[in-house]
């Protein structure tokens, strides 16, 4: 066989991961409103298809495809000598209960509000600087949240379970950067889970969670942590230093700069500073999350009508 009908073999194989693309995710979030993770785990960390039917209120035959092909994903591993489902380290993630789970998050981005701007993707291309979502849902996301609770708390909800990991990797790797700071306000801090987490491991730390009127009215009350309402393009709670992760991204290039003139004016001189927790595509470099990366990057493109993901060239910034 010649190197072209090589090529055209592979690619008539990876079509059909496209055509059923959406299958990951759909039964993916099953899991997680099923709670099977959740189930496996409660009994003991081993089951059977007819006792994990039963523990979710399942049919056993509707159950045994769904296992079968989380089974096949990595998600869950039948053991053939007992019969049992066990989990895996990819289906603690998913665990409703879990501490890092990002159940939460893949929720948020399953839901039929998020995906339907996806649909207009070649349309949000070809009219570059108005998004997808406003075509989708009349208003941009941010206004769309502010009239739509659940759909607020459902972002929310998908944005602190993505902060819990990511603050916790912060303060493992760059810790140092909070050393000596007494106040810290998180700039679109969401429900306020990213500086718990901070505050947590720097309890020096005096926390200032800020964010939009309609987030911050449904934040829970936070040890060390007080939730302030407000338009970070209009002006920033004073601080020793302003944490902004997740935000600069769903903005243009001139609304990043407008963001972090407030950050600088909330700040002193000394010890002030602005600390920015953002994803970076490297262009040309390896990188195990590139592809998530690169998924962001459109994600962005579908979600936002100006925001994108930093790249970096050898040139410099793209």
């Amino acid at each position: 066989m010649d190197v072209k009908s090589i090529k055209e073999e592979k690619a008539e194989v990876e079509i059909w991961q496209y055509v059923f693309g959406f299958t990951p995710m759909a039964v993916v979030k099953c899991a997680i409103e099923l709670e099977i993770a959740d189930a496996v785990e409660s009994r003991g960390g081993a089951v059977s298809l007819p006792d994990l039917a039963s523990a979710v209120a399942c049919s056993p035959s509707a159950l045994g495809r769904i296992m079968r092909y989380l089974t096949h994903r990595g998600f869950f591993e039948l053991h053939e000598s007992t019969n049992q489902y066990s989990n895996t380290p990819l289906s603690l993630l998913i665990l409703k209960s879990g501490a890092n789970s990002l159940a939460p998050l893949l929720v948020m981005e399953a839901s039929p509000t998020m995906l339907a701007p996806w649909h207009g993707l070649g349309a949000r291309a070809s009219r570059d600087g108005s998004s997808g979502f406003k075509a989708a849902h009349g208003e941009e996301i941010w206004e769309f949240g502010s009239q739509n609770p659940a759909q607020s708390k459902l972002f929310n909800d998908g944005m602190a379970s993505h902060a819990r990991r990511a603050v916790s990797e912060i303060v493992e790797r760059y810790g140092g950067v909070f050393e000596g700071i007494g106040s810290l306000v998180d700039v679109g801090g969401g429900d306020g889970t990213a500086l718990r987490c901070i505050v947590e491991a720097c309890p020096w730390i005096r926390g200032i969670n800020y964010d939009l009127p309609h987030v911050v009215s449904a934040a829970q009350q936070r040890q060390g942590v007080e939730h302030v309402a407000g338009d970070m393009f209009e002006h920033v709670p004073k601080a020793d230093a302003a944490f902004i992760m997740w935000v600069l991204h769903d903005w243009s290039d001139d609304e990043c700069v407008q963001i972090l003139t407030k950050c600088r004016e909330a700040v002193p001189k000394e010890p002030g500073k602005v600390i920015i927790a953002e994803a970076v595509i490297f262009e040309g470099e390896e990188d195990k999350y590139r592809d998530v990366k690169l998924a962001l990057g459109v994600a962005m493109l579908s979600h936002t009508d100006k925001g994108k993901e930093i790249g970096l060239l050898k040139s410099g910034i793209s």
